[in-house]
C-alpha cells in the first residue's frame, strides 16, 4: 500500500491481496510480458484466482507458455511433458478453474494461465473461485481476457510455435508509461 492524499490508496500489482481503505475489495492485477514471438510483445494483465491456487515468490525473467493440448485441460494433457517446470495457457470451458489447475500442476507445471473462452472478450474479468469438491491447489492461478489469450495462440500458430517466452510477473511501477506496451485491441 503507498500512502496518497486522501489517506491510503491501493497500489495493484502482483502483490497477493489488497483493500482500499473503506473495506471495498479491488481488483487484484498481475501482469506479465510476451518476449517472443515479436508481434504479441505486450505486457498483459491477469486476475489471480479468488481463494485458491498460490502466489509468484519467484520472477521469472524468461519461461516458457505453453498452450495446453487439449486446450481445456480437464484431464490427461497430451503435451504434459512441456508444460513441466513451465507456465500452462488453458482455455476456460469443460471443467472447473480448479480443475484445470490441478491438472497442470500434476503435469509439473509452475503456474495456469486460464484464457476465457469468448474470445471477443476483451474487457471482462471473471472471478475464479474454488469448485465444491474441497480439493486444492498449489501453483498460481491467473484469469486472462479471452481476446488476449486468442491472439497469443494464433501468433504462436502462424509462426509455427510450441510456445512463448514470457517474464512473470512484471511490476509494471518500474516501466515508463510510454514504454508499458499494452495490446492495442484491450481498451481501457
Amino acid at each position: 500500500m503507498v500512502p496518497g492524499a486522501a489517506g491510503w490508496c491501493c497500489l495493484v500489482l502482483w502483490l497477493p491481496a489488497c483493500v482500499a481503505a473503506h473495506g471495498f475489495r479491488i481488483h487484484d492485477y498481475l501482469y506479465f510480458q510476451v518476449l517472443s514471438p515479436g508481434d504479441i510483445r505486450y505486457i498483459f494483465t491477469a486476475t489471480p484466482a479468488k481463494d485458491f491456487g498460490g502466489i509468484f515468490h519467484t520472477r521469472y525473467e524468461q519461461i516458457h507458455l505453453v498452450p495446453a493440448e487439449p486446450p481445456e485441460a480437464c484431464g490427461e494433457l497430451s503435451n504434459g511433458f512441456f508444460i513441466q517446470d513451465q507456465i500452462a495457457l488453458v482455455e476456460r470451458g469443460g471443467c472447473s478453474f480448479l480443475s484445470k489447475t490441478r491438472v497442470v500442476q500434476e503435469h509439473g507445471g509452475r503456474a495456469v494461465i486460464i484464457s476465457d473462452n469468448a474470445v471477443d472478450n476483451d474487457s471482462f474479468y471473471v472471478e475464479m473461485i474454488q469448485d465444491s469438491t474441497q480439493r486444492t491447489a498449489d501453483i498460481p492461478a491467473l484469469f486472462l481476457l479471452g481476446r488476449d489469450g486468442y491472439m497469443i495462440r494464433r501468433s504462436l500458430e502462424q509462426h509455427g510455435l510450441p510456445w512463448a517466452i514470457i517474464s512473470i510477473p512484471v511490476n509494471v511501477t518500474s516501466i515508463p508509461t510510454f514504454e508499458l506496451l499494452q495490446p492495442p485491441w484491450t481498451f481501457w
